[in-house]
């Protein structure tokens, strides 16, 4: 019975052993798996990083690329553009939008939101949009946007402003240089650059950049781009906001005209 018993033991030692052996490389085997899903979990974060860089930079910010101008030429066409006034400029309903032409939210409402609000109220007379400058971006929003309103005195602001966010490139970034902001006007086709350009390094149009910034502060104003209206049915200038939708910008003047 003792040496039955000693076996007995014996082999109960031993499977206890092989089950810790096998918990082991078990435990191994997961903290393996474990280190390689890691690995290509950071592999994947870096190759994510590495394309959005790569996107970013090849969206815009690109003085020697710019692109679009018949895109915005055919959007804006027929269309009267009077200092940064789109439309006719006794349009019975006047919408104002406070801007930053470096806010990537203004990129997306140029391309977005407003061009339809363009194609059929702004080109029909019953409303007109004066784009105003807010800088809340970074110091090149004003020379950016003292650049606009030069072009803005030859008849060509919309074109600037429109065609700048099309090239924009990522905010703060340092892209919106002399040279990108020269290369901008020449593109849209200012028809006196020397003038333009005296005006916009003569610092023509800084107070008025400095003027509406601040008006768009006293209103309330604390993010690009910002709406205001007025018209025949509204309450003096009524303040709109961002509104998050063409449709809501059209329920506006509906109300307002």
């Amino acid at each position: 019975m003792s040496n039955q018993r000693d076996r007995e033991k014996r082999r109960e030692e031993r499977v206890a052993a092989e089950a810790q052996a096998a918990s082991g490389d078990r435990r191994t085997r997961l903290l393996q798996l474990s280190a390689a899903g890691v690995f290509l979990a950071i592999i994947v974060v870096v190759v994510v990083i590495v394309i959005a860089g790569s996107s970013s930079s090849d969206n815009g910010g690109d003085a020697s690329n710019l692109v679009e101008k018949e895109h915005v030429e055919k959007l804006l066409a027929g269309i009267p553009q009077n200092a940064t006034i789109l439309g006719k400029t006794n349009a019975p309903v006047k919408l104002y939008e406070y801007g930053d032409l470096q806010c990537p939210v203004c990129k997306d409402y140029s391309e977005q939101i407003l061009p339809k609000i363009i194609e059929n109220q702004v080109k029909n007379g019953e409303v007109s949009i004066t784009y105003r400058d807010f800088i809340i971006i970074g110091p090149q929003s004003i020379p950016a946007g003292e650049g606009a309103l030069a072009a803005g005195a030859q008849g060509k602001g919309w074109s600037f402003i429109e065609t700048w966010y099309r090239n924009q490139g990522t905010e703060n970034s340092g892209y919106a240089t002399d040279e990108f902001i020269e290369s901008m006007a020449k593109y849209v086709g200012v028809p006196d650059f020397a003038k333009w350009k005296e005006e916009w390094k003569g610092g023509t149009y800084q107070k008025k950049v400095e003027d509406t910034t601040a008006q768009a502060e006293k209103m309330g104003f604390t993010g690009t781009p910002s709406f205001a209206i007025e018209g025949p049915k509204s309450e003096g200038l009524e303040l709109l906001g961002t509104p998050g939708s063409t449709q809501a910008i059209e329920e506006a003047i509906k109300k307002a005209s």
